[in-house]
């Protein structure tokens, strides 16, 4: 009996043998979802060790850098595919206190930024090749929305880049020669760089490698002193004190893992220390990720189909023959086996059931053309609106003092509403907006707001009025219309950006398109619901066409109108935020900065902003829009006593 117990114990043993040698986890193992292209490649690439060589579940969480930083720290997540080392307070804060480990060196030699511009740029002006060059040839790079003074185009708002870029130029003396420009997202970035390749402009900016455009263009690095770790310790520091001058370290990147994974999956984090890249095999799949339209996992399977001798050295023998039999190649990269490629055959034979009408490649080869024979073209006409319309509407703003303009607001909300308790209240709101420090963001936003609304009415009346008098405009326009009202807003973003550069004018288009198409059709739906009664009177005593629009269409109308111009109005406010996103200033800046840096506070002081402004704007606008005798009904019943 106790051969038998022993025999039975012994073939369970051999059963559970190869799953302990796997290294199967016990509950399933969550990913940070990274936004930049060498982060997604790498992530890809563990998660398929992960999964297919040591058995274990995987999950993807999206979220911003300092988001998922927070969840390592947490246990919320396990692991983040690349760490730039010594670059997030966060991170270092969570390793000090044995929260986070980062481990393994996953590129050789590490990862290098600095500040650069176009290689050409060098080759025309040889003189250029220190930062200490850049005064003399500030003419260069001038800013548009402010030619003054030149452009140095910084990281995001929020990105732990952002500061040290603005203490550099602070303590190198150039920010008085450089305005700070910071494009809302990395996107924006990336957009504006390849505008000015595309045009062979000169581009003053910051960047980084690896990533896809450093494989794509040729940046040339300006030269700074040797790294000084104490001075880039206090460069790091928002409010440093230190005057100091650094180069740019070489940042190491790891592997970030949380320490409970560490002690729950000792085998897996003892792979990911071994799991390296050379810079031309990472720049390699990036660019390849860019050319071909992969995913991150999608170029990780590439990879690890196509290099085998790679990666067979980081995992056991067991995990590697796993992933290999995954992917269906020997470990000597020999040929897919019958089963995968039956496999992939079946999913080839699915997939050209359809057939291949994608757009993306001519469109991108389209946009790409025009920005490159047409690009000066587009800039002249930012330079044109930001000249005549956005500056000097924001220099007015500007020079009128605070305390007039919320008089201003107060007194128009008094007559618009006949309310005092209402005027007071507005006043109370712009007091607040100015005692949360965000008067001059607030007339970022309103001088945007202004123009777009006065671009929108100029342009959307007319086309209204036109409509109303014709069937077949109608059938035309109102197509064209609701593309423009469900299109996402992030898909036209990108042509107006790279066609007028990152600013102030790529958000007024953007602001414009969103809000064009509420207006444009309540001012059709007005004219045409005009009593026809009253046309036909008009007409019985002669009235022109242009008499009847002018005297009887127009007027009767109006609260049509108005209602449209409300509308415009408050969808114009709901952009800032995203108009923030690819460079414009204002409260959505700081909504933007406060997402990225998890600002709470900053946060909800911005959105408070921004929910007393459209309140303000909505409540005016609409008194303004009513009727003559509903108005008259308004100002009768604010008079009314209580009671």
């Amino acid at each position: 009996m106790r051969q038998w117990i022993a025999l039975s114990l012994l073939c369970m043993s051999a059963l559970l043998l190869p799953l302990s040698a796997s290294a199967a986890c016990e509950s399933p193992i969550k990913f940070g979802a990274l936004t930049w292209e060498s982060g997604q490649f790498t992530s890809g690439v563990l998660k398929y060790i992960t999964e297919e060589g040591y058995g274990c579940t995987v999950e993807e969480v999206p979220g911003a850098g300092p988001a998922l930083e927070t969840a390592l720290s947490q246990n919320d997540i396990q692991i983040i595919g690349e760490q730039w080392i010594g670059r997030s307070p966060i991170m270092e804060d969570a390793i000090e206190q044995n929260k986070v480990a980062v481990i393994g060196d996953t590129l050789k030699g590490g990862a290098t930024q600095g500040w650069y511009v176009p290689k050409y740029v060098l080759e025309e002006n040889p003189g250029l090749r220190r930062y200490q060059d850049l005064p003399k040839y500030a003419d260069l790079f001038k800013d548009p929305e402010d030619p003054s003074k030149s452009r140095f185009m910084n990281c995001p708002s929020g990105w732990t880049c952002e500061i040290f870029n603005t203490r550099l130029l602070k303590n190198t003396g150039l920010d008085s020669i450089f305005n700070n420009a910071h494009p809302g997202t990395g996107a924006a970035l990336d957009a504006e760089i390849a505008s000015a390749f595309e045009q062979h402009k000169p581009l003053l900016f910051y960047y980084w490698q690896p990533t896809g455009l450093m494989a794509k263009y040729d940046f040339a690095a300006l030269e700074f002193p040797d790294h000084k770790d104490a001075c880039w310790q206090d460069l790091l520091l928002a409010d440093g004190t230190s005057d100091c001058v650094s180069g740019f370290p070489v940042s190491p990147l790891g592997i970030a893992v949380s320490t409970p994974f560490i002690e729950s999956n000792p085998e897996l984090a003892e792979v990911f220390k071994k799991i390296q890249f050379t810079p031309d095999e990472l720049n390699g799949a990036i660019l390849e990720m860019s050319e071909n339209k992969r995913s991150g996992d999608e170029q990780a399977l590439v990879f690890l189909r196509d290099n085998p001798d790679v990666w067979r050295g980081w995992l056991s023998e067991e995990a590697a023959t796993n992933l290999a039999t995954k992917l269906g190649i020997s470990l000597n990269g020999a040929a897919i086996t019958a089963d995968t490629a039956a496999s992939r055959s079946d999913q080839s034979a699915l997939s050209s059931s359809f057939p291949s009408w994608s757009l993306e490649t001519p469109l991108n080869n389209a946009l790409s053309s025009v920005v490159q024979n047409y690009g000066d073209v587009f800039r002249t006409i930012s330079t044109v609106t930001l000249t005549y319309l956005l500056l000097p509407i924001e220099r007015l703003l500007t020079i009128i003092p605070p305390w007039l303009i919320i008089a201003l607001v107060a007194v128009l909300a008094w007559f618009g509403v006949r309310k005092i308790w209402f005027a007071l209240a507005c006043g109370a709101g712009l007091f607040l907006i100015g005692a949360f420090g965000l008067w001059g963001a607030l007339i970022d936003t309103l001088a945007l707001l202004i123009v777009s609304v006065l671009v929108t009415v100029v342009i959307g009346i007319p086309i209204g009025i036109a409509m109303s008098g014709s069937k077949l405009l109608r059938k035309i326009v109102t197509p064209v219309l609701d593309v423009m009202q469900t299109m996402p807003s992030f898909v036209y973003l990108i042509p107006v950006l790279m066609l007028f550069g990152i600013g102030k004018v790529p958000a007024l288009f953007a602001t414009v398109i969103y809000a064009l198409p509420p207006l444009i059709r309540l001012t059709t739906l007005g004219i045409t619901q005009v009593n026809h009664e009253m046309v036909e009177a008009g007409r019985s005593f002669g009235s022109t066409h242009l008499q009847l629009l002018i005297w009887i269409k127009l007027p009767q109308a109006l609260p049509s109108i108005m209602a449209g111009i409300n509308q415009a109005v408050m969808m114009s406010l709901a952009m800032v935020v995203l108009a923030s996103m690819i460079g414009a200033p204002g409260l959505g800046e700081d909504v933007l900065q406060s997402i990225q840096t998890l600002n709470i506070g900053q946060g909800l002081q911005a959105g408070t902003a921004i929910v007393i402004v459209a309140i303000i704007i909505d409540r005016i606008t609409q008194a303004f829009g009513q009727g003559k005798r509903a108005r008259q009904k308004t100002i009768k019943a604010g008079r009314r006593p209580i009671g």
